[in-house]
């Protein structure tokens, strides 16, 4: 798997059959000067953690344009149904074989609401399986101990975790994840959008690297290979 990240909660994941993207919002991220990324963004499946603004904005644009299936809790899903585009509904501890491999929907300890104030469901997470590799999609969370039930029935390969703290947990609660999930391989996201996310770059890799871990901060575009 080839993991993109476009900012944000933003991924953009290439399996060897498939194109997945994670919770897009790309207009609204001031960080992204060229939001004509989006045009050219592929999608087979979209991904959604939970309905706020930050992380479903350009969900509806995308997959009109692309076709996409998404994927997401029953709330979320219906409400996506209801536009006339296709959609796979999950909820919490299910998973499901998909034409690039299997997902199964976790828990995670946040919020979820549409910009209207419609109900989004609850927030989760999304544990994916595709090419002989096993990532973890932690969504907007707080460190929770559901986590530590994943290493249970999964191996992963890399763990990606929200750490701009404030909304979410922070890095050192990443770093404690971590552990929980059993995965020393992290890809820190949800951080530096604005200000009440804004973090130290530096100080978040040092406290990784003291419990002998990896923590990747990839720029807006930037890659890597699970």
């Amino acid at each position: 798997m080839q993991i993109q990240y476009l900012g944000h909660n933003t991924l953009a994941i290439k399996t060897s059959t498939h194109n997945i993207v994670i919770d897009p919002f790309i207009n609204g991220n001031p960080l992204i000067e060229d939001k004509s990324i989006l045009d050219s963004l592929e999608a087979d499946f979209i991904l959604l953690t939970h309905a706020h603004q930050d992380h479903v904005l350009d969900a509806e644009a995308l997959a009109k344009r692309t076709g996409a299936t998404i994927v997401s809790n029953y709330e979320i899903a219906m409400h996506y149904g209801a536009k006339d585009i296709p959609v796979h509904p999950m909820n919490h501890g299910g998973h499901w074989s998909f034409d690039f491999g299997r997902v199964k929907y976790v828990a995670a300890v946040h919020t979820s609401g549409f910009a209207d104030g419609t109900y989004g469901g609850e927030p989760g997470g999304f544990v994916i399986e595709a090419d002989g590799k096993t990532i973890y999609v932690a969504g907007d969370t707080a460190l929770t101990m559901d986590m530590k039930l994943i290493p249970l029935e999964y191996k992963l390969d890399l763990a990606i975790f929200p750490i701009g703290n404030n909304f979410t947990m922070g890095y050192q609660d990443a770093v404690h994840a971590s552990d929980f999930v059993q995965c020393d391989r992290v890809l820190g996201v949800h951080y530096d959008t604005f200000g009440y996310i804004e973090i130290d770059q530096q100080a978040a890799r040092d406290a990784f690297a003291a419990a002998n871990k990896q923590l990747e901060l990839l720029p807006i575009g930037g890659s890597l290979t699970v």
